[in-house]
């Protein structure tokens, strides 16, 4: 059985997606459960975020022979027309946490996935195994490791790429930024997932192959994180709170369809995860040292009020994290126990 595959997406660009996706990904390792962070943005940011330019430069300019099996070798041979998908082959950050690397090759499959889409109405063969190759390839990485979870990075935009790895996702989370861009955005991701979920539910049926297993695509709604960068959130600037405010709203309309729903504050809003606060210097501390922001010690640069404000990250991101699993049917073996940072 395959575990929850929880996607991260928002259709607007620079709202702190791929760094959020790095810090739950560590975060469920340190609950206690065995990870997987696929990044399937063709700009692969978030593999950027896990390895170092010289490992990057050992996978990407290495071997084709599957030693390396990125996201794009793992689907290349669809796209060659030689086979089905490759066996992924996952790089091992701990043990228990995963990552299948991204590409920057990945957007050459953004042509195919959107042919072979309306191919899926022809009953063709050939159209659902690429359609469904993310999926599977998740799936078959979750069985490799033994996976508990596998979290998803998403590129910024409503192509044919985001359309599969939104139907391979069982539930998807929404980063936002409070800004004009983001609601302008959130207008337009609700109705299109929505339209990718039905269309998918009406293609599962013609599938040819009896033993071709299809993904349900129920990317299931999980609810939104604000992320902003560069405000104080404990003296909200004016304007950025306007665009708090409208959210909710927004949100339950265009995403859910509980149109008739009214949440008196914003902060009352069931579908508000998070609330994140911009880290300051610990976001670049924790870049050059390849560790989360909650992982830094002062032998990285976090003494002072850092050692302060470390402990806060690692409390606001077990808390979101528990909160998605409490809506994802996620069970943390270490959710009980303190596991605050050790900052000496």
């Amino acid at each position: 059985m395959t575990p929850p595959i929880i996607a991260f997406f928002n259709n607007k660009g620079g709202v702190g997606k791929t760094s959020l996706v790095y810090h739950l990904a560590w975060m469920y390792f340190d609950l206690g459960l065995k990870v997987i962070a696929a990044d399937l943005d063709p700009q692969a940011n978030l593999t950027a975020a896990f390895l170092d330019e010289d490992r990057l430069e050992e996978v990407w300019e290495g071997s084709n022979d599957g030693s390396y099996n990125t996201v794009f070798r793992c689907v290349k041979p669809l796209l060659s027309g030689i086979g089905d998908i490759a066996t992924p082959n996952l790089e091992k950050i701990e043990d228990g946490l995963s990552l299948l690397i991204g590409d920057l090759q990945l957007s050459g499959f953004e042509d195919e996935l959107s042919s072979q889409w309306s191919d899926c109405l022809d009953r063709k063969e050939r159209a659902f195994r690429v359609i469904s190759a993310f999926w599977r390839v998740l799936s078959q990485a979750a069985s490799i490791d033994s996976a508990d979870v596998v979290l998803v990075d998403l590129g910024p935009n409503l192509g044919a790429i985001n359309r599969a790895a939104l139907i391979a996702s069982d539930y998807v989370v929404v980063p936002l930024s409070p800004d004009l861009f983001s609601l302008q955005g959130l207008k337009n991701l609700g109705p299109t997932v929505r339209r990718w979920r039905e269309e998918w539910q009406e293609r599962i049926p013609k599938n040819p192959v009896s033993n071709l297993v299809l993904p349900k695509g129920e990317m299931q709604p999980v609810g939104y994180i604000i992320l902003q960068h560069g405000v104080r959130f404990d003296r909200p600037v004016k304007a950025f709170q306007r665009w708090i405010e409208r959210i909710p709203h927004i949100y339950n309309t265009e995403v859910i369809q509980k149109q008739d729903e009214i949440v008196s504050t914003p902060s009352s809003d069931p579908n508000r995860l998070a609330l994140l606060k911009h880290y300051q210097s610990l976001m670049p501390m924790a870049q050059e040292s390849h560790k989360p922001i909650f992982h830094l010690k002062p032998a990285d640069g976090a003494i002072g009020a850092h050692i302060y404000a470390v402990r806060d990250v690692y409390k606001d991101f077990k808390d979101l994290a528990e909160k998605i699993a409490g809506r994802t049917e996620l069970v943390l073996p270490n959710s009980q126990l303190t596991l605050e940072p050790e900052l000496k």
